[in-house]
């Protein structure tokens, strides 16, 4: 949708519901343009009216302890759809690797609910990594990488993701404590990046994440 700003194509792209009825609650949670305008935005119906800082506070008590990064050597569009998905899992914590501007169509402003890192190199990433004792697991088709659905993933662990094409950097997998691969049946080298870190999240949260 060109020419929309990143609310307009949520907006556009979600129904949501329109102003709430008078009398409003009384509640501290809720926005009061967003009572009166209605709530178009992409959230489930638990947050409607919800301010920003109230669902990113609530979002907070009940974080995975999963981290995810990407590098971002080539403004790569798979980024915004990571993020997305980064979301979807309430991540505790996503990192941008390289340039700090990144493609943020795709990710519909869900990168406004996660806490983002940006580290200019991988060795500032990885000092990051290990002051906080996060295992770095790096997610590609490489030579010495196993399969991810037969791995045990570490808890507290920050999935790697390079950029679409040349995957991660050598010296990103240097510093990776292991590789994984996604299993594959047909003609095609890799997966689409996006695609494969929902993959690779889910697997981690079929160990990890709580049943709701």
């Amino acid at each position: 949708m060109p020419g929309l700003s990143e609310d307009e194509v949520v907006a556009a792209s979600s129904p949501g519901v329109g102003p709430h009825p008078l009398p409003w609650p009384d509640d501290p949670r809720l926005d009061p343009e967003l009572l009166a305008e209605g709530d178009r935005r992409n959230v489930p119906d638990a947050y409607r009216y919800w301010r920003l800082e109230a669902i990113v506070a609530e979002l907070d008590t009940r974080r995975l302890p999963l981290q995810v990064a990407i590098q971002n050597w080539e403004h790569d569009f798979n980024i915004g759809s990571i993020v997305r998905t980064a979301n979807a899992f309430n991540v505790d914590r996503l990192h941008i690797i390289g340039r700090r501007r990144w493609n943020r169509r795709g990710a519909m402003v869900t990168d406004r609910y996660l806490h983002l890192e940006h580290h200019a190199t991988t060795a500032e990433f990885l000092a990051w990594l290990a002051e906080h004792e996060v295992t770095p697991i790096g997610v590609d088709n490489l030579p010495g990488s196993v399969p991810l659905e037969d791995t045990p993933l570490p808890q507290r662990c920050c999935l790697i993701f390079g950029s679409e094409g040349p995957g991660l950097t050598d010296e990103l997998v240097a510093g990776c404590e292991r590789l994984v691969a996604i299993t594959q049946y047909g003609s095609t080298r890799s997966l689409n990046a996006g695609a494969a870190a929902a993959i690779a999240m889910y697997h981690w949260a079929l160990q990890w994440a709580p049943k709701v």
